[in-house]
């Protein structure tokens, strides 16, 4: 789960976390030593010698909760078997095994520890082993424990190791990859075990403690603030979750760790760090408790996560779109593309459709509808309030399941439908073979443009040719071979179409027009530029 971006990276911290059974009455209470600790002294030259306590809620020390939770907490060792191939270097005629410990799968090399070379060969070439760590937390008196799934995925052998040095074997109960959750368990009872806090969420700016083992070290305690809510990494997991940041320093190996509030309540699942150099610079981030508490529950009842699915790819309505079709103030998603046969193509729902609430639930962003369609389970209805051709209706579609990551990527990466009957777009009589407009070179998309661009028989629109490189046209995205299939959600069937509509927009002082394009890929979108 590595982002990188502008020098930083956004990475995975290799750990575990969940946590179960609230730590009833693990409040303030300063020790013999405190007490005896006398206040700070600030000295000034006009008043003297000024004697001043902490602030309110600023705890004299964490130690009370890091002894009544630290138990609960646990390091995990992961043993991995990889394609020897996998590790071939390019020009060289051998492999090499990894020859380190890697405290972190998802966030680059670790170096931490001893590896275990090569390996055995089990006849079917060299099969390493690469190990790595996390940290995870018991939920449960009889074993059940949570981190994250990159800690635990694709492992061969599991080792948890308690705070009195235990070292017991695990088995994986279930994992999410889209909300990087996991459960695993151990053998045994009477296990420390710690709670979600899924009502009395703590504020920005309220203490929080992380425990974990970054970089191998095992138990260790960091403190912190909550920094903000509602954090997206820009990866697949943020479609899911709404990432808790804290500055309580997080560290490689810290991945699946707890972050508990000054009660000793689990308030997130530490998960990811925000770095220029992979270590902790104050920002990371953690599976907030309510989403955590609720995969987790499904995780154990059912070894799986299931999740509302309607069959069609979505994008942010922004506010350049709203403006293009007058629609100012107005928030939503719109459809991109439908999958043929999925159940918003059974229901009616179209392409280019506005979704603008789900059940009531006002959809503000295409996360915001993938989240509430993944709430419901299969079977369940889901009314969707829509605009289409400038007027709201509503569309009931009956949920199916979730496919998982992959079995979506095959089904969108597609070129376009086989079965499609191949007619052309024809343009309009007397219309020009080249139009220029917006900063691009648009042509009609007849058979030559068809068969040179690689387009599916079924796309219609116009093609385009070329792209100035300053126009936002191409700031937008819009390249070579891209059909553009629509103006302001109505399909075209020429360039002088386009022409016309920006002629439109400029006479009604709106500044961009929507375009809805398909690309060789046959994936299907829609992007607002500006008229200028």
């Amino acid at each position: 789960m590595v982002a990188k971006k502008t020098g930083f990276f956004v990475g995975a911290v290799a750990g575990a976390g969940v946590a179960a059974a609230a730590l009833a009455g693990v409040g303030m209470r300063m020790s013999p030593a405190e007490a005896r600790t006398p206040p700070a002294v600030i000295q000034t030259a006009s008043t003297g010698p000024m004697m001043f306590a902490p602030p309110p809620g600023a705890p004299m020390s964490f130690a009370d909760i890091f002894e009544k939770v630290s138990p609960a907490v646990v390091s995990i060792d992961v043993s991995t078997r990889v394609d020897a191939r996998s590790l071939r270097f390019p020009g060289l005629p051998f492999n090499f095994g990894p020859q380190g410990r890697n405290e972190d799968r998802n966030g680059g090399s670790g170096g931490q520890g001893e590896g275990e070379g090569a390996g055995e060969d089990e006849g079917d070439g060299l099969r390493p082993r690469q190990q790595s760590s996390g940290s995870g937390f018991f939920i449960t008196a009889d074993g059940y424990i949570v981190t994250n799934n990159h800690v635990v995925e694709g492992a061969d052998e599991i080792t948890v190791t308690l705070k009195d040095g235990r070292e017991l074997k695990a088995t994986i109960v279930g994992r999410d990859e889209n909300t990087d959750l996991a459960v695993i368990k151990v053998q045994g009872t009477g296990f420390t075990f710690v709670n979600f806090e899924t009502v009395a969420k703590p504020r920005v700016g309220d203490w929080v403690i992380a425990v974990g083992n970054p970089f191998g070290l095992g138990g260790t305690a960091t403190a912190g603030i909550v920094s903000a809510y509602g954090r997206n990494l820009n990866d697949d997991s943020s479609q899911f979750v709404d990432y808790l940041q804290i500055d309580a320093p997080i560290n490689r190996g810290n991945s699946g760790g707890p972050t508990f509030d000054l009660f000793g309540r689990v308030i997130g699942v530490n998960s990811a760090i925000f770095s220029p150099t992979g270590g902790s610079v104050g920002i990371g981030f953690a599976i907030p408790a309510d989403t955590a508490e609720g995969i987790t529950r499904q995780l154990i009842a059912n070894g799986k996560v299931v999740r509302g699915y309607i069959g069609a790819q979505i994008q942010n309505f922004t506010p350049e779109m709203a403006d293009a079709l007058d629609l100012s103030g107005t928030r939503g998603a719109v459809v991109a593309q439908v999958t043929p046969g999925g159940p918003a193509d059974k229901a009616g729902v179209l392409r280019d459709d506005i979704v603008l609430s789900v059940n009531g639930v006002a959809i503000d962003s295409s996360t915001a509808l993938t989240r509430q369609v993944a709430r419901v389970g299969a079977g369940e209805n889901l009314r969707l309030e829509i605009i289409r051709g400038g007027k709201k209706r509503f569309i009931d579609v009956r949920s199916g399941v979730r496919p998982s990551n992959q079995q979506l990527a095959e089904v969108t990466g597609g070129s376009g439908d086989d079965d499609a009957d191949g007619n052309e777009s024809k343009p309009q009589k007397g219309a020009p073979a080249r139009v220029n407009v917006l900063g691009m070179g648009l042509i009609p998309l007849d058979a030559a443009a068809r068969t040179r661009y690689s387009l599916a028989p079924d796309v219609k629109g116009v093609v385009v040719e070329s792209v100035r490189g300053d126009s936002d046209a191409a700031e937008k995205g819009l390249t070579q071979g891209i059909v553009i299939t629509s103006v302001n959600l109505k399909p075209i069937g020429s360039p002088s179409e386009v022409t016309a509509a920006v002629e439109a927009a400029k006479k009604a002082g709106r500044p961009t027009i929507l375009l809805g394009f398909a690309n060789r890929r046959g994936q299907t979108g829609v992007v607002p530029v500006k008229v200028e």
